[in-house]
């Protein structure tokens, strides 16, 4: 007898899961395979689909091993229809006509974006979001109209939900504003409870997203060009729109299963059993379209319970046991850069259950623990802004959780965490089905020892990736309980740690990259230990960064002392100490902008960005910004960037302390220290912290009796408040204090590693740390005291040293052979009254049909 043949209507992910699953375990070669898409790309990870804004083509989202779709015993036919499926004759039928038999037919049709029915729905400019070409179409739509309009293409999504913020953050990401309309009282109503929603609100508007909550679109306007151009809104209000993309759900792909006559779901779905099979034996149906029994016989939008439905599924096909037990509704999101996580019975429906709460508006992070009425078994939870301990806590649902639970939503450090030995029975990766079980097995028994390696025999990390953290903590301790050493090597070239390659470079007195791959290392070196030993050679001996040979160590905006900008041009910042400055200087740095024609921002960090520099360009203007008493900002380097200060005590009257003094002293102290990370200050003059001094690596904060220094905090994507350090303490201890902490972490710290993590991963935590700076328990103080001094002694304007050295001036040119020659690539379109890059699209109109590669 022949092989068997399975025919999968659909070619989505869970498609491409099960004929995966099914050819890994067919080594007797009993079926073939034929697959149907209508999309004209092969399986691609439609979870990824914003990521199609960043990345070169459609192929980056394909998934797994393209290989697949050559294995000779599987078909893929893209770009066909299946139109409908005869049972009797156990047949499918194309849209061209033609039939194709099968043995078996796997339904894997996925779901379909749907819209309210509206008025305006069909105009130009309104846009689904759930395929490559919708993404694709969008994007072109929204070049077109910026080359058109000269300004901001105004956005709108409708629907608050994952693909509406997912929208959202494609629109932004285009350079287009974005307002997030949503009928429901909070964003993402399936996921966050109503504080949770206000707090993801917050974090998204920071983000510069609008959002409009508890309103229903009414309909979508055109404008006199017939594209759309207004909504409207429930409450009789209008929004002024250049693109709409509605987000506002999907609906199962059923209609071939219910015009064959198999069950559907009330609301929709074919229904399975827990085999994944239909009442007809050789029908199954995996994956959105499908209704499972063990769901309610309800559709199930994620991607985790296709691949499960998918696994059993094929190994059903191959005798073997196996049935699908319910969907793991546990999510995790990062949407715009804001982590957002839910599992178990996150809402707490369960009788009795009790909430366990932390919320904390100025980061925006909101933490949530379900637990049974005694406080000891977890039931579910919910994260908002920080979801660090969900990798953790979702397999832990059921299950008795040690300690205070409060311990594992507090803030880092505020509370001892208990160590957590997963049961094998847990669950690590959703996605891919992987216990804690699996893994070590895979460790233990099969001798797995990487990373790397261990994602690709259990498949564990490999779809959404949230479950990292986890398997590397299993694969870490599995190691060490074996004895095995775990390798903490800086890369392929050096088996040491940063840190211990820092002490080493250190003893040994070695000052050149050469003598310490020699020394210590192999081969040539990468782009991972080269920039890595050059910043630990500006730490140790503070030379300049293009001194001998470091400057074939350097980052590129290390190597031209300036950050590179998206058309290759370079920004300049000056250093502002303390956000202080004379109106001279700034009407120096207004003359230089001028004359060169730079776009001027005044940043964060209370400086001011001039953008736009070209390379040849850039020792002219730091040779008039050093002429005004101006010097380098370090904005391009892992160095001190800024202290940022409100106006203290000088001017405000809630002020108690000289906040400006202090960070002026403070940013003149630090100027120029090479780290592991970026390194940020703030000094607020009293409690009211309107220099957000909590949220940076080092913050200080005036008291009645001095100052209070608090240490590890940072934005970013996963915010951290820093932690007290010293307390009310005199300007001289305080400066002692930070000192010595900077310099233990300029040692200790991994590469690019910022103090928050540090401060959490070093050994005894704060206290620790406390200890070393504070009270030498280390017995090493005095040499953190002379490796600053050493720093302060040395320190050197990194932009007058180039301007005072020919040799090194000679590399700022853009043409070797016209070194005052423009680049003729660069196009500029003016915007609010300064000059910006041009789009693409402004590019061709600025130079007629000529594309960019032909202007080069």
């Amino acid at each position: 007898m022949g092989a068997e043949k399975v025919v999968v209507v659909g070619a989505g992910m869970v498609a491409q899961r099960f004929v995966q699953t099914l050819r890994a375990a067919d080594a007797e070669g009993r079926f073939e395979v034929e697959v149907f898409g209508e999309e004209t790309y092969a399986p691609y990870d439609r979870v990824a689909l914003t990521s199609f804004f960043s990345k070169a083509g459609p192929e980056d989202l394909l998934l797994g091993d393209q290989a697949l779709w050559d294995d000779p015993a599987v078909t893929l036919r893209r770009d066909t229809r299946v139109v409908s499926l005869d049972r009797d004759a156990a047949t499918v039928t194309l849209a061209d006509g033609s039939t194709v038999p099968y043995d078996q037919v796997v339904m894997a049709t996925g779901s379909s974006a749907w819209a309210p029915p509206l008025p305006g729905i069909d105009l130009p400019g309104v846009f689904m979001y759930r395929t490559l070409d919708d993404v694709a179409k969008m994007r072109d739509w929204v070049r077109a109209r910026q080359a058109v309009v000269g300004r901001p293409v105004r956005g709108a999504v409708i629907g608050g939900g994952l693909l509406g913020l997912e929208a959202a953050g494609a629109l932004q990401s285009m350079g287009a504003t974005a307002t997030v309309v949503e009928f429901a009282d909070r964003l993402m109503a399936l996921q966050v409870d109503k504080s949770g929603g206000e707090a993801l609100k917050s974090l998204i508007e920071r983000l510069g997203v609008k959002v409009r909550t508890s309103i229903a679109t009414t309909e979508v306007v055109a404008d006199a060009d017939g594209r759309a151009g207004t909504l409207r809104f429930s409450d009789g209000s209008e929004q002024l729109v250049d693109v709409v993309v509605f987000a506002t759900g999907i609906r199962p792909r059923d209609e071939l299963g219910r015009d064959a006559g198999l069950a559907v779901g009330e609301r929709g779905g074919i229904v399975v059993d827990d085999a994944c099979r239909t009442a007809d034996p050789r029908v199954s149906a995996i994956g959105e379209c499908a209704a499972a029994a063990a769901d309610g016989h309800l559709s199930v939008g994620l991607i985790a319970p296709g691949n499960t439905m998918a696994d059993v599924t094929a190994r059903r096909l191959l005798g073997e046991d196996g049935a699908y037990l319910g969907a793991d509704t546990a999510t995790k999101l990062k949407l715009l850069g804001v982590d957002v996580a839910s599992f178990g019975d996150a809402f707490a429906t369960t009788p009795g259950a009790l909430e366990v709460v932390y919320s904390d508006p100025f980061s925006g992070s909101y933490k949530k623990l379900v637990m049974t009425d005694d406080a000891s078994t977890l039931l579910g939870g919910m994260f908002v802004g920080d979801a660090s301990a969900f990798a953790s806590l979702r397999p832990m649902i059921g299950a008795e959780l040690p300690g205070d639970p409060s311990s594992w939503i507090l803030p880092e450090g505020a509370a001892a965490r208990p160590e957590l030995e997963l049961p094998d029975e847990a669950t690590v990766c959703s996605c891919n089905n992987v216990t804690a079980g699996t893994i070590r097995h895979a460790v233990n028994e099969d001798g797995v020892h990487d990373l790397g390696e261990l994602k690709s025999c259990t498949s564990a990390g490999t779809a959404c990736g949230s479950c990292l953290p986890l398997v590397k903590k299993i694969l870490t301790t599995e190691l060490g309980k074996a004895g095995i050493e775990v390798s903490q090597a800086l890369c392929e070239h050096f088996e040491m740690s940063r840190a211990q390659l820092f002490s080493a470079i250190q003893v040994a007195g070695l000052t050149t990259f050469s003598e310490i791959i020699e020394r210590f290392g192999t081969g040539h070196g990468c782009d991972i230990c080269k920039p890595t030993i050059g910043s630990i050679l500006a730490s140790i001996y503070n030379g300049h960064v293009l001194a001998e040979d470091r400057a074939a160590l350097q980052d590129t905006n290390d190597r031209v002392m300036a950050n590179m900008q998206k058309d290759g041009t370079y920004s300049v910042v000056p250093r502002i100490p303390g956000g202080e400055i004379t109106p001279e200087k700034l009407m120096v740095i207004a003359e230089v902008a001028k004359d060169f024609g730079l776009y001027t921002k005044i940043t964060g960090g209370q400086r001011i960005d001039l953008f736009g520099a070209r390379l040849e360009q850039l020792p002219q203007i730091w040779q008039r910004l050093v002429d005004a008493g101006m010097e380098s900002g370090h904005a391009y380097g892992k160095s001190l960037r800024t202290v940022k200060s409100c106006v203290g005590s000088t001017w405000c009257r809630y002020g108690v302390q000289d906040s400006v003094g202090m960070a002026i002293r403070l940013e003149e102290r630090y100027r120029g220290l090479r780290s592991p990370h970026k390194i940020k200050v703030g000094v607020s003059g009293c409690a009211r912290e309107c220099a957000e001094a909590r949220g940076k690596d080092v913050g200080v904060i005036a008291t009645e009796k001095g100052w209070n220094v608090y240490v590890g905090g940072n934005g970013g994507f996963a915010p951290v408040h820093a932690q007290l350090l010293v307390e009310d303490a005199d300007e001289d201890t305080v400066i002692r204090a930070i000192d010595r902490y900077l310099m233990l972490y300029i040692r200790t710290a991994d590469r690019l590693q910022r103090t928050a993590p540090w401060q959490a991963e070093y050994e005894g935590g704060l206290e620790a740390i406390r200890e070393v700076v504070l009270e030498d328990s280390l017995g090493i103080c005095a040499d953190l005291d002379a490796h600053m001094a050493h720093h302060l002694d040395t320190y050197e304007d990194e932009w007058k040293a180039v301007l005072d050295d020919p040799e090194r001036l000679k590399q700022f040119t853009s043409f070797v052979n016209a070194p005052e020659t423009a680049d003729p690539s660069l196009a500029y379109v003016e915007e609010r009254g300064q000059r910006r890059p041009a789009t693409p699209a402004e590019r061709v109109a600025l130079v007629g049909s000529a594309s960019l590669e032909e202007i080069r």
